[in-house]
C-alpha cells in the first residue's frame, strides 16, 4: 500500500520541544543520554549491561512466568520471557494506561513501534537478544481517562463497577458493568468475520476476566502475542522489593524534587515556550489500599497519607516499606526510575507529552546511579482509505493541506479555487510604500504629523483587511457546496479537529480490513524514521 510522510513540524500538531528534540537541537543534548539511532544503541547496550544485576533478571523472569501462567502464550513471547534471565538480553519499552478496548489508535502505534524497534535491533546486534515490552499502567487511578472508546463516531463508555469505588488503582477494578458496553458495541458492529472477531475479543477480555489488568493483558496478547510482545504489570511485591532502596531515598532524602526542579529551570532557559509536563512534589510516591491511591506527605517530622488518618513515624514507615513494598506506588516522576531499575531497558518509546517529561528526569537518574534510557517518539499515522483518497484527488486537496487548522484550511482552499483574487497582499504592500513617502515628507516638514500619518496608515490597512475578509466571506457563501465537501473530508480524517489517532479506536479499521490492518502497521511503521506517516489502505 502507498505510504507517504510529512514532517512532525509540518503537521502543526507537535510541540516545539518535540520538534527541537527530533531535530537534535544542540541546546537540548544535556537533557538526554543518546539520541535513538541504530549506531548509538551499541554504547547503550554496554552501559546497561555493566549496571544491571543478575539478581534483578532472575526476579523479573520469575515474575513474568507467574504473570503469564494462565495466558495462552505464543512461543515467541515465551522465548523472550526465558531469555530475560540472560545477561545479553535487553528490552525496549512502551507504557500505556488500561484504556477500555485499547482506547485511541495510538495505543497500537506505540506497541508496533516497540515491536519493530526490537526487530531492527535484533538484526543489527545479533549477539544480543531484544524484547518488546508493554508496561501496563495498572496503578493509575484516573478512571475518567480510560473508561471509554470511540467507534463509528460514537462514544462507548463504562460507568464503572457498581460494587467498588473507582478512586484506587484501576487495574484492580472488577469488570462488572461492562456487559452493557458489550451489548451496545455488538449492536454497532456490522456482520462478517472481522466484526465477529472484535465482538469475541471484547467478550473474552472483559466478560471472561475478573479485573481490568487481566482483561487488558488478554487483549494485548491476542493482538500482538504472535509478535513476541511481553506484557508486564509492575504492581508486584517481588518487583517492588527491588525498588525499596530507591523508595526509601525518595521519602527521606527527596532528591527528585530538587533535581527535576533545576532541570525544568534549565529547560526554560533553553526556550521559555517549552511546556513543562510534570512538576515534582516533595515525595513522589503514592500509598495503595482498597479503593485508595493517595499521596504520601511529610508533616511536622511524621509521614502521612494525604486526606486519610494513616500516618507513621520515620522508623515505622521504613519497616512498613520493607514488609509491604506492594502498597507503595511510584507517581509519574518516579515510575520511569522504577521501570529502569527492574528492566534491562535500552529505550523508552512514548508520545510527545511522555518524552517531554522524561527530558526532565536525566539528572534525577544520575543521582540514583541508574542509566538513563534512550527516548524515542512513537510512530504517528493517519489512515486513509481508497475512497477517501479519490475524494481528496477530486477536490485537489494535498496531504499537507489536510493538516491545516479548519479556518486556515477553508480560507486557503477558497482562495485556491476562486476565479478572482482574494488576496490583497499586493495592495497592502503598495499602500505601505506610499506611506513611507508620507513619513519622509512629515520628517522634512513637521515631525508632529508622524502620529497622524501612522494613524491614517493603520486605518487604511485595516480597511483593506476588512474588505478582504468580506470578499472571502462572500466567496465562501458562493462556493458553499465545495466548502462543505472539503470540510466533510477533513472531519472524516480529523474527528473533532484532532488527530485521528487520538480519537478513533482500532476497531474502526479492523472491522473493515481485519488482521491485514495489523500487518500493515507492522510492515509500514519504522520507529527510527521520525516523520508522520500517512497510510493508504
Amino acid at each position: 500500500m502507498p505510504t507517504n510522510y510529512i514532517s512532525f513540524k509540518e503537521t502543526g500538531y507537535f510541540s516545539k520541544l518535540m520538534c527541537d528534540y527530533i531535530s537534535q537541537k544542540e541546546e537540548l543534548k544535556p537533557f538526554y543520554n543518546r539520541f535513538p539511532t541504530l549506531e548509538n544503541f551499541k554504547a547503550q547496550i554496554e552501559e546497561k549491561k555493566a549496571s544491571f544485576p543478575m539478581e534483578n533478571r532472575k526476579v523479573l523472569a520469575s515474575v513474568l512466568q507467574s504473570q503469564y501462567k494462565n495466558i495462552d502464550t505464543s512461543s515467541a513471547t515465551q522465548a523472550h520471557i526465558t531469555a530475560l534471565a540472560n545477561e545479553n538480553t535487553f528490552t525496549v519499552v512502551t507504557g500505556h494506561q488500561l484504556n477500555l478496548f485499547t482506547g485511541p489508535l495510538y495505543f497500537l502505534y506505540k506497541i508496533v513501534s516497540t515491536i519493530n524497534l526490537a526487530k531492527q535491533l535484533q538484526e543489527t546486534y545479533p549477539n544480543n537478544h531484544f524484547v518488546p515490552i508493554y508496561w501496563m499502567a495498572t496503578e493509575d487511578h484516573d478512571f475518567e481517562e480510560i473508561n471509554y472508546f470511540n467507534f463509528n463516531g460514537k462514544k462507548f463508555q463504562w460507568k464503572g463497577p457498581e460494587t467498588k469505588e473507582t478512586g484506587g488503582a484501576v487495574g484492580e477494578l472488577p469488570n462488572n458493568g461492562l456487559e452493557d458496553v458489550y451489548e451496545l458495541f455488538s449492536q454497532e458492529l456490522g456482520v462478517g468475520k472481522d466484526a465477529e472477531t472484535l465482538k469475541n475479543w471484547f467478550k473474552e477480555a472483559y466478560l471472561e476476566h475478573d479485573n481490568l489488568t487481566d482483561a487488558t493483558r488478554y487483549l494485548a496478547n491476542r493482538i500482538f502475542g504472535n509478535e513476541g510482545l511481553v506484557i508486564i504489570d509492575g504492581a508486584d511485591k517481588n518487583l517492588k522489593q527491588l525498588f525499596v532502596p530507591y523508595m526509601e531515598t525518595e521519602m527521606f532524602q527527596q532528591d527528585s524534587q530538587k533535581a527535576v526542579t533545576e532541570t525544568i529551570e534549565a529547560l526554560n532557559n533553553v526556550d521559555a515556550s517549552y511546556k513543562i509536563q510534570v512538576n515534582p512534589r516533595e515525595i513522589n510516591l503514592f500509598y495503595l489500599s482498597e479503593g485508595l491511591r493517595e499521596r504520601i506527605i511529610e508533616v511536622d517530622g511524621k509521614y502521612a497519607v494525604n486526606e486519610t488518618d494513616i500516618s507513621w513515624t520515620k522508623e515505622e514507615l521504613k519497616k512498613h516499606l520493607q514488609e509491604h513494598p506492594e502498597l507503595f506506588s511510584p507517581n509519574v516522576m518516579t515510575r520511569p526510575l522504577y521501570q529502569e531499575v527492574i528492566l534491562p531497558n535500552l529505550c523508552y518509546i512514548g508520545g510527545g507529552g511522555e518524552i517531554a517529561y522524561w527530558l526532565e528526569l536525566k539528572s534525577f537518574f544520575q543521582i540514583a546511579a541508574v542509566p538513563f534510557p534512550m527516548l524515542l517518539l512513537r510512530n504517528s499515522a493517519l489512515i486513509i482509505n481508497k475512497k477517501q483518497v479519490k475524494k481528496l484527488e477530486k477536490l485537489n486537496i494535498s496531504f499537507e493541506q489536510l493538516f491545516l487548522k479548519r479556518h486556515t484550511f477553508i480560507n486557503r482552499k477558497v482562495r485556491e479555487i476562486s476565479n478572482i483574487n482574494i488576496n490583497f497582499d499586493e495592495q497592502k504592500a503598495h499602500l505601505v510604500a506610499q506611506f513611507q513617502e508620507m513619513y519622509r515628507l512629515a520628517e522634512l516638514t513637521d515631525k508632529s504629523f508622524l502620529g497622524a500619518v501612522k494613524a491614517q496608515e493603520v486605518k487604511q490597512l485595516k480597511g483593506l483587511a476588512n474588505l478582504e475578509k468580506r470578499l472571502l466571506k462572500a466567496q465562501k457563501k458562493k462556493l458553499s457546496d465545495h466548502v462543505s465537501r472539503i470540510v466533510e473530508i477533513q472531519n472524516d480524517l480529523f474527528p473533532n479537529e484532532s488527530l485521528q489517532e487520538r480519537t478513533d479506536n482500532f476497531a474502526n479499521s479492523y472491522e473493515e480490513y481485519g488482521n491485514e490492518f495489523i500487518k500493515l502497521l507492522l510492515s509500514e511503521l519504522d520507529p527510527l524514521r521520525q516523520d508522520f506517516v500517512i497510510l493508504t489502505v
